[in-house]
């Protein structure tokens, strides 16, 4: 019952909740959510910002301090991490 508060599956392909407030900076960066590459998305940006993988409430925390102080710049790190990823 816990993690169904960080988890959503209305629709989105079952994004972590945060990547509901994301959604511009990962249309900005080309990257398209799908049930196939979500999983791959989320462990990218839990990397990019030292946070352990599935620790959703601390990835998010740490996100939106990043975003608030520097959007583009967040934005610019997913984008070339997810890059090399592919």
């Amino acid at each position: 019952m816990y993690l169904m508060a960080f988890y959503s599956t209305r629709g989105d392909s079952g994004m972590t909740c945060y990547f509901r407030h994301l959604k511009d900076v990962f249309a900005e960066d080309g990257i398209e959510i799908t049930s196939e590459n979500k999983r791959e998305v989320d462990k990218t940006i839990h990397s990019i910002v030292g946070v352990k993988y599935k620790n959703c409430p601390s990835a998010w925390k740490e996100v939106k301090k990043r975003v608030a102080k520097d959007k583009d710049g967040f934005a610019s790190q997913l984008k070339d991490a997810w890059n090399k990823q592919r």
